[in-house]
């Protein structure tokens, strides 16, 4: 059962997701910053779960494609991130859910190209490719300290996944610098509450840096 209108939120709400996927963590962000109260059921990505990990029964029958994140309310499911930011903020403005999707279509494809490049031509030209969406988001600063408007919106939390991610990012090939209002950006995005609720620990890059260096390897072997 997808969610339908009246929008409402029943707390707590359930949140089928994992700290690695960068669409749950966009989730979890607007989760934090909205102060909805929320219970965190762990389902891997499937290139990181562990050997024998069951993935519940509830995830398989409401997911209709078997990816997180997906929240349950109210006895009701909805799956993909987008979707759900824009069920968690009814009253967002069109334009912060356009400079969401400007997010989601610009910057992710190419964020995600490095980490799953698998030669270093490869990870160069997706290198280059997130440096020049990184220019446009500089642009898009150029007026406030947010993307939209005078505070924090959904657009924010489409983005907040490569911030936490950037040094992983770095150690797997990407060079560009950050423009000077995109760190500036970055800094008050990760010192919200909901940015520190977000945040990875040294550990946790660790591993993001292991699991794709470990599938870079494998991949030039095959």
């Amino acid at each position: 059962m997808s969610l339908d209108q009246p929008r409402s939120v029943t707390e707590p709400v359930t949140l089928f997701g994992h700290w690695i996927c960068p669409y749950s963590v966009r989730v979890e962000f607007a989760l934090s910053h909205l102060g909805i109260r929320y219970d965190l059921v762990e389902v891997p990505p499937t290139a990181a779960r562990p050997k024998g990990f069951v993935v519940p029964e509830e995830f398989v029958a409401h997911s209709p494609k078997g990816a997180i994140p997906m929240i349950r309310t109210d006895g009701r499911y909805l799956a993909d991130s987008l979707p759900i930011l824009d069920f968690l903020n009814p009253e967002e403005s069109p334009t912060a859910r356009a400079a969401a999707r400007w997010v989601d279509a610009v910057v992710f494809p190419p964020m995600i190209g490095v980490y799953y490049g698998t030669d270093e031509q490869r990870v160069e030209r997706a290198a280059e490719a997130l440096g020049a969406a990184l220019g446009e988001l500089d642009t898009r600063l150029a007026s406030s300290d947010w993307l939209v408007g005078d505070g924090v919106s959904i657009a924010e939390a489409a983005l907040v996944p490569f911030y936490v991610r950037l040094d992983g990012l770095r150690a797997l090939g990407f060079t560009q610098p950050l423009p000077e209002r995109v760190q500036s950006h970055a800094a008050r995005v990760l010192e919200l509450p909901a940015g520190r609720a977000v945040q990875w620990s040294f550990e946790q890059t660790d591993e993001f840096i292991w699991r794709f260096t470990t599938y870079r390897e494998r991949s030039r072997r095959s």
